[in-house]
């Protein structure tokens, strides 16, 4: 995700302001779904709500690929984008559970091959990683228009990364950054002796039922697929995926699927009496691990956007807000062609998922609707 891509779903433009009601009904949170479908003039969208164990909210708008084409629905699968890696994290936490990992060890015990220029490259921890302070820069160029789909692309793309500078010295500042997690990707394969993507379905999605969820493009049903839409409404002349940067942004699913995931998260590591991560990961996940709302909210005034949040800190992978004393956990994500976001409320229970096969309009905006109107 480039750095306006960031910068969209971390704040609102003075346009997309989230709408208050007073009413928590069904009908009161669909009505708000179409509005903001009609307003941004979308071709499709999914939009749930999760509320203490129930799904109160579950919605398709628009369609797959433009009229004609099938009705979006709970089981219309998604492009999520940077949604991703909040899985690598749990992954990471799932590992350090089990004693194969450990947050604060350098990378290189994983990744004896990794190297970068700059001071403090051979300091890199997961941790830094996780929260976007290992100094390894961004990704400009996805490949998206030349994906490679074998095992060993996270692993090449890490090698490749030899001849490149940090942009600072791990641990001194923040900068959000897709390579890190790419990564990340190949750390876990690496201690768990699986590719990622294995290791994502055996540990995370098999578990949860999270049934039509994959990061593997072979293992997709095209019949069910979202296409990516551009802000004109015209096709995506190509699709988001390469197997190089797997950490970031090749998570697949459906808005009924990410409404499991919700639930998960709000349950600390459990769904339908099964438990996928020990419920202390989460003093981890969403400890603030640095407050970056000055950066945020100084890069979100030269965009023109209104910063949202009283404040902000980085978790583990995961965005911490804080607004009207509320602590919130969200991660959104955009590609070309697709937008999606996240946002949980631990304290009142309630879980908003959104997804849009289009780019321009902010799924943050309408997740922060939802999760008024539903309280």
């Amino acid at each position: 995700m480039a750095i306006g891509a960031l910068l969209c779903v971390l704040a609102c433009p003075r346009s997309s302001q989230p709408v208050r009601t007073q009413s928590g009904s069904t009908e009161a949170l669909e009505a708000i779904v179409r509005d903001f479908a009609d307003q941004h003039r979308l071709p499709g969208l999914a939009a749930g709500v999760w509320r203490r164990g129930e799904v109160v909210l579950r919605m398709g708008v628009g369609h797959q690929a433009g009229a004609g084409s099938p009705p979006i629905d709970g089981e219309t699968v998604f492009h999520l984008a940077s949604v991703t890696k909040t899985f690598v994290a749990t992954a990471v936490m799932q590992l350090v559970a089990d004693g194969k990992m450990c947050l604060d060890c350098p990378l290189q015990r994983y990744l004896p091959y990794f190297s970068m220029q700059g001071p403090g490259a051979d300091q890199i921890a997961i941790r830094h990683l996780l929260t976007h302070t290992a100094g390894t820069g961004d990704t400009n160029d996805f490949r998206w228009t030349t994906p490679e789909y074998d095992d060993g692309a996270v692993e090449r793309y890490v090698r490749s990364l030899a001849s490149l500078r940090l942009d600072f010295v791990p641990g001194s500042e923040w900068r959000y950054s897709n390579r890190g997690f790419d990564v990340l990707a190949d750390a876990i394969a690496k201690a768990d002796g699986q590719p990622f993507e294995a290791v994502v379905q055996r540990r995370i999605l098999t578990p949860l039922g999270m049934r039509r969820s994959t990061l593997l493009m072979s293992d997709l049903d095209s019949a069910r697929m979202a296409r990516g839409h551009r802000r004109d409404g015209s096709l995506v002349g190509y699709y988001p995926y390469n197997r190089r940067h797997a950490g970031s942004s090749t998570l697949h699913s459906t808005l009924d699927d990410m409404l499991r995931w919700a639930a998960a998260n709000l349950g600390r590591g459990t769904l339908d009496q099964r438990r996928i991560l020990p419920a202390s990961a989460y003093d981890d996940l969403w400890r603030p691990h640095r407050d970056i709302r000055a950066t945020i909210a100084e890069q979100t005034r030269r965009a023109g956007y209104v910063f949202p949040y009283d404040s902000l800190a980085i978790g583990l992978s995961w965005f911490l807000p804080v607004q009207d004393g509320r602590q919130l956990v969200y991660h959104s994500g955009g590609d070309p062609g697709f937008a999606s976001n996240v946002l949980l409320s631990p304290s009142e229970q309630i879980g908003v998922v959104v997804l849009i096969n289009a780019s321009g309009a902010d799924p943050r905006a309408l997740s922060r609707s939802l999760l008024e109107a539903a309280r």
